[in-house]
């Protein structure tokens, strides 16, 4: 017997129906709307639940709740309440001013010229500086005709390299050219996703500033 004709015959055991009078009627996936419908007020973030039940798209996720986006958010607020009640008062005290400038500064000094480094907060480059190998470059789409050049350039002096007999240049300049072509490609994925709603910066959204 499947899945679903046991949960149908378990029903019938039970005598429940519903207001018409039918016999009530499940099937596996009915559970994990009604999963999704209960965790997501009750404080679970969309995101976790769209892991839990492997929606590729979290409106998947958001369009199987039976509840309202307002709920959705007072049930999360709720639940990081919670967690913050069981947790040392202090882990919640106001940052000093110093604290602030060296973290607000930690995202300035993510700033280069070919976009914005990914690194983790508090932490330096490890990648010797090397951005355009550099797998945590999100590169600025602004920066397309720089890179094009540096792609270019790049080009050039493999080609010269080999010309000339310099073979220990190659390899270390080929590695680069990969990264510039990644670094092109992410720039052609992020125009073809992006769409601009002209979002504040980080400084202005916490009304702080580096000095």
């Amino acid at each position: 017997m499947n899945p679903k004709s046991r949960i149908n015959k378990a029903l019938e055991g039970t005598g429940v129906t519903n207001a018409v009078g039918h016999t009530l009627r499940f099937t596996p996936h009915d559970f994990r709307r009604m999963f999704i419908t209960d965790a997501v007020p009750h404080g679970m973030p969309p995101h976790i639940a769209q892991l839990v039940v492997g929606h590729r798209d979290i409106n998947t996720t958001m369009g199987y709740k039976a509840v309202y986006p307002e709920e959705v958010i007072n049930g999360h607020r709720a639940f990081i309440a919670r967690r913050r009640s069981l947790r040392p008062s202090e882990e919640y005290r106001v940052p000093t001013e110093d604290e602030w400038d060296e973290f607000l500064g930690h995202f300035e000094r993510r700033k280069v010229a070919l976009g914005t480094c990914g690194r983790s907060y508090s932490t330096p480059c490890i990648h010797e500086n090397a951005c355009l190998r550099c797998p945590l470059i999100r590169p600025d789409p602004a920066q397309l005709q720089r890179l094009i050049e540096i792609r270019d350039n790049l080009i050039a002096r493999i080609a010269e390299a080999r010309s000339e007999g310099w073979l220990g240049e190659v390899d270390g300049l080929q590695i680069s050219l990969v990264g510039a072509r990644q670094k092109l490609d992410q720039i052609g994925q992020l125009k073809a996703a992006t769409t601009h709603l002209d979002l504040p910066t980080f400084p202005q959204i916490v009304d702080r500033s580096t000095p």
